[in-house]
């Protein structure tokens, strides 16, 4: 097989990118995409080019470090698969591919397809952890869970923080991600304690990092490698209406009725 692929470079956050063409030949098809990039990046040493920079680790879907744009679809054309995952027998011999980094203002970029993520992290730092004292560790059957619920909280928990939800999304929403970290700990028995404050927080911090708001388009869930549902979005807004307005009541409660009435009155 053989193919041209188009690649945005660019040496850093502040100088200009453009894309650059490089045509690759003797491309076996089960080879990943990743491995294609390999593939040209020893070509391009060997010829005393920069290498193409891009994220990468685990290679097996688990990690969520690599992604990119392909063809303007975020991961590539195939359903819950990352880039890693992704084979170069799911392409035509000949086709010209189109590889660009995630394009948010929440991910700035820091050279090529490389971009800065950290804004997930200071999103799941701001729902803190689950600090209820449990002594020494239970036994496993100690706390039952339903089926039903331990399901749902997996489901949640299998994000891997890809960022192609944001890539995705044409506001550059972060809702699916931080959807699913705050389900996965809200449904469970062990962090409902928590719960409203945890929604409160990460949410705010969500909005802090400039990532745009949701307006339920879907194009979040359609790239998402672990096919999460757009339903941990509907918890989450629900959690933070709901941790609003306790908030809104507790402070109420704390306000002397004659000032009340004055605030009123004013």
């Amino acid at each position: 097989m053989k193919f041209t692929l188009k690649i945005w470079r660019q040496r850093s956050h502040n100088e200009k990118g453009a894309f650059v063409s490089y045509p690759l030949e003797n491309v076996s098809p089960e080879m990943s995409m990743l491995e294609c990039l390999d593939v040209l990046n020893e070509t391009l040493i060997v010829r005393g080019e920069e290498p193409v920079a891009f994220d990468h680790d685990c290679r097996e879907g688990i990690c969520g470090s690599c992604g990119f744009l392909i063809n303007g679809v975020a991961h590539g054309p195939e359903r819950a698969t990352t880039v890693c995952q992704l084979t170069m027998r799911h392409f035509r011999s000949g086709e010209e591919l189109i590889i660009e980094p995630w394009r948010a203002k929440a991910f700035p970029l820091i050279k090529d397809l490389i971009v800065d993520r950290r804004s997930f992290d200071r999103i799941i730092e701001a729902g803190g952890y689950i600090s209820v004292s449990t002594g020494q560790a239970p036994d496993g059957n100690a706390v039952l869970v339903g089926k039903d619920l331990a399901d749902q909280a997996m489901d949640a928990a299998v994000c891997i923080g890809c960022g192609a939800c944001v890539a995705a999304c044409p506001n550059g929403s972060a809702a699916l991600f931080t959807g699913a970290k705050i389900a996965h700990l809200g449904i469970l028995p062990q962090g409902k304690s928590e719960r409203d404050g945890r929604a409160v927080q990460m949410v705010g911090q969500m909005n802090a990092e400039l990532f745009g708001d949701c307006t339920n388009i879907g194009e979040c869930t359609g790239v998402c490698p672990k096919g999460i549902s757009l339903e941990v979005i509907a918890m989450m807004n629900r959690d933070y209406l709901h941790a609003s307005w306790r908030r809104r009541e507790a402070l109420e409660a704390t306000i002397p009725p004659a000032l009340e009435r004055n605030t009123h009155r004013n």
